[in-house]
C-alpha cells in the first residue's frame, strides 16, 4: 500500500466526521444569513474520496509527501461549505457572519488571483472569496464539540459564478473529459464573460429592488425586503458601512414592525434617524428593536412572544426554567422603571417628549447629575439587559437577581432631588 492509498483508507473511515462538521457549519451559517435577510443557497459536503485520490496523486510529484499527516495538512477542503449568493453585493454581510460565527484559521483567499491567470483568457475567471475556519467549541453541544477540530473551507460567490466554476473545474482543471481543445477553452472563457455580465445584472436587479422597497407607504412584504432597505438606508444615513456585528435578526425586527403596524419605510424612518448619533457596535436590528421597546415598554411582552423564547412558554418548563423566567420578568420590569425615570429626567431638562430613551453612555453624559460611576454602572446593566432582551447567553438566576436589585438602587438614586423637576 503506497502513501496515497494509506491516506485515502484513513480518510474514508473519517468521512462522516468531516461531513458532519461541514453540515453543522452549513446549518449555523444558513440560519444566520436567513435571519439577517441575505438571499442565498447554502450547501455542504465532505470531499469525495475518489476525486480526493486523483487530487493527491496529481500533487504528489510537486509536494513530495513523506507521511499521511502531511497530506492532511496540505488538503484544506476536506469539509466544505458553499454559499451561492443571489446578489453579489451582499458578500460583505456574509463575511461578517462568517467571522462572527467561526474561528478564522488564516487570511481569506480572494479570487481571481492575477498571478494565476491563464494565457489566452479574455475574462478574469473564477470570482469568489474562500475562508478557512473552525467551529467554535462553545457554540457546540457536548456531543458535537469534537467537530471543532475540523478545518472547514467556506466558498462564497454568486449563484452564477458557482455554476460556471463547476463546469470549468470538472472539464478543465480536473480534466474529467480529457485535455480540452483551444475552441473549448475559448467557449469556457466566453461563458465566463456571460457570467460576469450576469453578475452586473444581479447588482442592477438588487438596486432596482431597493428602489422599489423604498416607497414611503409601501409595506415590506418580508424580512428580505426589510434587510435590503436597512442596508441602503442606514449606509446613507450614517455615511459608513454597517458595523462588524451586521444587521442581526432582521426577521425578528420585521415581526415587531408588523406587530406594531410600522412596516413601511415612512414608519421606520424615525427609528433609523434616532441611531444617527447613537449607533453601537452590535446588530443593527437589535438597536431598532430597542428603540421600539423604549418607546412603549408594553412591547416587551410582544417581543418575547414573537421570539418564541423558551421562557415565554406557558407550559413544559422545568422548575429552574420557571424561576429563571420569573426573574427575567422582574429584571425587565425594573429596567422599564429605569427607562421611565430617565425619560422624566430628560423631559425635566428640556428634552423632546418624543425622544426614545435608550441609556447609552453618550446619551447619559448629555443629562445633568450623572457622574462617571453612575454612567458606568448603568452601561454595564444595559449590556446585561441586551443579553436578556435578545436572548444572548442569558445570565444565571443569581446574576439576574443581583442586577435587578442594582437597577432598583440606581433608579432610586437618580430620582433624587434635583434630577426630576
Amino acid at each position: 500500500m503506497d502513501l496515497i492509498d494509506e491516506f485515502i483508507e484513513r480518510y474514508t473511515k473519517e468521512y462522516d466526521f468531516y461531513n458532519q462538521a461541514a453540515r453543522l457549519a452549513s446549518q449555523m451559517l444558513e440560519a444566520d444569513l436567513r435571519a439577517s435577510g441575505v438571499r442565498s443557497i447554502v450547501t455542504y459536503r465532505a470531499k469525495d474520496a475518489s476525486r480526493l485520490e486523483d487530487k493527491c496523486r496529481g500533487r504528489f510529484d510537486d509536494k513530495q509527501y513523506g507521511k499521511v499527516d502531511e497530506i492532511y495538512d496540505d488538503i484544506v477542503d476536506l469539509a466544505g461549505v458553499r454559499v451561492a449568493l443571489y446578489f453579489p453585493g451582499e458578500q460583505d454581510q456574509v463575511e461578517k457572519a462568517i467571522l462572527r460565527l467561526f474561528g478564522q484559521l488564516e487570511k481569506k483567499k480572494v479570487f481571481p488571483d492575477p498571478e494565476a491567470r491563464k494565457p489566452n483568457k479574455i475574462f478574469s475567471g473564477y470570482s469568489a472569496a474562500h475562508y478557512r475556519v473552525q467551529l467554535k467549541e462553545h457554540a457546540l453541544s457536548d456531543a458535537d464539540k469534537r467537530y471543532a477540530k475540523a478545518r472547514i473551507e467556506i466558498q462564497v460567490a454568486s449563484v452564477l459564478m458557482h455554476a460556471w466554476s463547476e463546469v470549468e473545474h470538472d472539464l478543465d482543471y480536473k480534466q474529467l473529459g480529457g485535455d480540452l481543445s483551444e475552441q473549448e477553452h475559448s467557449i469556457l472563457d466566453q461563458l465566463n464573460g456571460l457570467v460576469m455580465a450576469g453578475e452586473i445584472s444581479l447588482r442592477m436587479l438588487q438596486e432596482a429592488g431597493e428602489k422599489r422597497v423604498a416607497g414611503e407607504e409601501r409595506k415590506f412584504l418580508n424580512h428580505y425586503e426589510l434587510a435590503a432597505h436597512l442596508l441602503s438606508r442606514v449606509n446613507h444615513l450614517i455615511d459608513q458601512p454597517v458595523g462588524e456585528s451586521g444587521l442581526g435578526r432582521v426577521d425578528d425586527l420585521f415581526a415587531m414592525l408588523v406587530k406594531t403596524g410600522k412596516q413601511t419605510p415612512r414608519s421606520l424612518s424615525p427609528y433609523l434617524d434616532s441611531l444617527h448619533e447613537n449607533l453601537e457596535m452590535r446588530p443593527l436590528a437589535e438597536q431598532v428593536i430597542d428603540s421600539l421597546l423604549s418607546e412603549d415598554p408594553s412591547r416587551y411582552a410582544d417581543y418575547d412572544s414573537l421570539r418564541g423564547d423558551v421562557y415565554a412558554r406557558k407550559g413544559g418548563e422545568s422548575q429552574e426554567e420557571a424561576v429563571r423566567h420569573r426573574e427575567i420578568g422582574h429584571f425587565l420590569s425594573s429596567w422599564v422603571e429605569l427607562e421611565k425615570a430617565l425619560r422624566e429626567i430628560n423631559l425635566a431638562n428640556g428634552g423632546d417628549p418624543n425622544d426614545r430613551i435608550m441609556p447609552t453612555g453618550r446619551l447619559l453624559r448629555n443629562l445633568p447629575g450623572f457622574d462617571d460611576a453612575t454612567i458606568g454602572e448603568i452601561d454595564l446593566l444595559r449590556q446585561v439587559r441586551n443579553r436578556v432582551a435578545h436572548g444572548h447567553n442569558t445570565p444565571s438566576i443569581d446574576v439576574l437577581m443581583e442586577c435587578t436589585q442594582r437597577i432598583k438602587e440606581v433608579t432610586k438614586r437618580i430620582k433624587g432631588p434635583g434630577n426630576i423637576g
